[in-house]
Formats: structure tokens, sequence, C-alpha cells
């Protein structure tokens, strides 16, 4: 029977869809494995089950062996793969599109919130027990209705941000590789993007051309009363960049659900009230990470059984 690598926990529904193909490893590491655990542990595989964390190229491949036929990535993402060298090898590679789109464009809506509400900063200091009575001037935030939301990336997260966007009565501009004549809000270059958002949400791919998107320049580019939001890559944030512009008052505020070095965090954002920082959570509803783990397991059984894969990535 053909083994089945997964290279960490996934719900149980998906490893039932796996047992029927052939026999099923699943990593006991409660961790990302090392480079050298990972090839170990996919030995022999005729598919992996991949997670972002995962860096799977040549090397992976060939300590895998001739048998290995697919590596099933269960994210959208899929920045952590090689994909022309596991072509190259006849590997398939998939992806896990669509399923996530409104857990996480719910999560970017509540970053935004909880920054420009200062939700954190008051759940902080009730639980400190600290002293405090209400007055007009306590904890004051700022509204979304008649603000700007800028979107950099207008894929299917994008669109479902702007319509949670509209329907808080916010204006919606975006930027993109090209204008999407089926969407009402108004596309824009980048850099005007940038000096007209009251808000920038990022939803562009992790790419060489993206790496680093939003770096001094473009922070300064914000208006000094604007926020960043980052639910999508890490590394499309300069966090260096990203701290010294709060420190000298370049922008508002930043919210950011993934990191560059993840789990590391630049450590000048950690104590700051007008950054709300979350562990990667943008698809982290049980009903949305059970959906990407069974189309995961789903592209492993019909490449196993010789049928076209349901979400393939091309190289």
């Amino acid at each position: 029977m053909p083994k089945i690598a997964v290279t960490r926990w996934i719900p149980d529904e998906a490893v039932e869809v796996l047992r029927s193909l052939g026999e099923v490893e699943v990593s006991r590491a409660d961790r990302p494995l090392t480079p050298g655990e990972l090839g170990e542990f996919v030995a022999g595989a005729s598919a992996v089950v991949s997670m972002l964390h995962d860096r799977i190229d040549s090397t992976v491949v060939d300590a895998a062996g001739p048998a290995l036929k697919v590596v099933a990535n269960v994210a959208v993402g899929y920045d952590n793969m090689d994909v022309p060298a596991l072509a190259e090898r006849g590997v398939v590679v998939t992806n896990t599109p669509g399923v996530l789109t409104d857990s996480t464009a719910d999560l970017t809506f509540a970053l935004l919130l909880a920054l420009t509400r200062r939700v954190g900063e008051g759940e902080r200091l009730v639980r400190a027990r600290r002293p405090w009575s209400f007055h007009l001037g306590f904890l004051l935030g700022s509204a979304l209705q008649g603000k700007t939301l800028g979107i950099v990336g207008l894929g299917e997260i994008g669109r479902a941000v702007a319509g949670r966007a509209a329907a808080f009565g916010m204006r919606i501009v975006y930027s993109g590789r090209s204008r999407k004549p089926d969407f009402a809000g108004e596309f824009v270059p980048f850099e005007e993007l940038l000096g007209r958002a009251d808000f920038v949400s990022l939803h562009c791919p992790l790419t060489p051309e993206t790496r680093h998107l939003i770096d001094a320049g473009a922070l300064r580019a914000m208006k000094t009363g604007a926020y960043l939001v980052n639910t999508t890559r890490g590394p499309v944030v300069d966090e260096t960049a990203l701290a010294d512009a709060l420190e000298a008052g370049e922008i508002a505020g930043a919210a950011l659900d993934v990191f560059e070095a993840e789990p590391d965090v630049e450590p000048r954002l950690l104590d700051r009230e007008d950054v709300v920082l979350t562990p990667h959570l943008g698809s982290a509803t049980v009903e949305t990470r059970t959906a990407m783990a069974v189309l995961a397991a789903r592209n492993v059984a019909s490449v196993l059984t010789g049928a076209e894969p349901l979400t393939e990535v091309k190289p």
C-alpha cells in the first residue's frame, strides 16, 4: 500500500479519506519538523500532506524517492513550495483555495475593529484590575464609516474583505496586477492607494516582487493617521521598518496575524498599544481548518487514483 506522510496533525475527517488510499503516517512532533527530520519522515512516501511551515524543495523530493506523486499543501499560499523543481520531477503540487476565504476575511475585520476601537488596550486594562471610570475622552478610537479601505491584492479574500467593508459604509480602493471590471471599487496604482487609504489591508501572495512590499518608503507614503493590517504572509511587511515608522509616528497603528520569521516577532512591536498581534489565526475555525485538510486529502486521492487534482498549483 502507498505511504502517505502527513507532516503535522490534521482533523480525523481528512485522515479517514487518506486511510482509504494507503498507510497514513502522521508526524507525532507538535512542532515543525527540521529539514533533516522532514527528509527522513517522507522517505518512501507516495504522497505528502504538508503545512505552510514545511519547505518542500528538490532535497525533500529526493529524500522521498521515486514513489512520490503529489504534495498537498494545507494552505492557499505555496511560497513554501519549489513548484518548478517538483514539476521537473513529475510531482503534482496542490493547495487549498476558496475554503478559507470567509474566515480570513472575518479575522481581517476583527483586527480592524480591535485596532481602531482599542479592544486589546481595554481588555488589558480590565484584566490588570487597574482603576477606570467612564468619561467622554476615555480610550477613544476611530470609526470605520466613511473611511477609505485600501486593498492590496483583490483575490477571493480581498473581495470578501471589501464586501464586509462596504457593509460598514467604507469606500474601497484597490491595487493589484490588473483592474477587475466586475468589481465596484476604484482601481488605483499602489503608490496612490498608500496615500489615499485610511486603512491598508494586505491580501497579495508572497512572491519575490511582494517581499517587503511594505517597506520604509511605503510606510512613509501612508497617511500619518492610517492603519496597516496584514493577514497574508509575514514577509510582505518589513517588520523592522514598521517598528521604525510607528516609533516615528508615521502611521497610527498596525495589526498583524502573520510575521516575517514566524513565530518570532520584531521585539519593538510587542509592547506597543497601537499594535494588535494574533498568532496566524486567519483560517482558525473548526469548519475552515477541517475543510482545508479534507480538500488536501481529496487532492491526494485524485492523484493517487489517476484522476485530475482538484486544485493543482501550476509552475
